[in-house]
């Protein structure tokens, strides 16, 4: 139901480009939003889009730094990531909620940013 590409390798400095779509009608989906975890660590959410308004959150280590935006008027989503940080070293996944409170998430995409 949900499939993300992209990812991969980075150094400190530098960007990534993850994408996410979601198949079923463009009515569905509620939102579409990208969390990661880390080794070790919780999921936890990086950037939403609440694809009726096109309102976008953003946790506080992305602020800034990465951006979400909608493709086309699908149910599918970019998340731009510049300025990486080997902080941001994750497994990223791609979540969909529809209104009617289905929740997917995709198999996730990893994220290495080192030197």
């Amino acid at each position: 139901q949900v499939v993300e590409s992209g990812g991969g390798f980075a150094q400190p400095g530098g960007s990534l480009r993850l994408s996410c779509a979601a198949s079923g009608l463009t009515m569905d989906y509620y939102s579409i939003g990208w969390f990661r975890q880390a080794p070790g660590k919780e999921r936890e959410g990086v950037a939403c889009l609440s694809l009726g308004d096109g309102d976008t959150r953003y946790s506080e280590s992305a602020k800034g730094r990465f951006t979400i935006s909608r493709v086309n008027g699908e149910n599918a989503v970019n998340l731009q990531m510049n300025s990486l940080k080997p902080e941001d070293t994750a497994v990223y996944y791609c979540r969909g909620e529809t209104y009617g409170g289905s929740v997917y998430w995709g198999q996730g995409t990893q994220v290495t940013v080192s030197s």
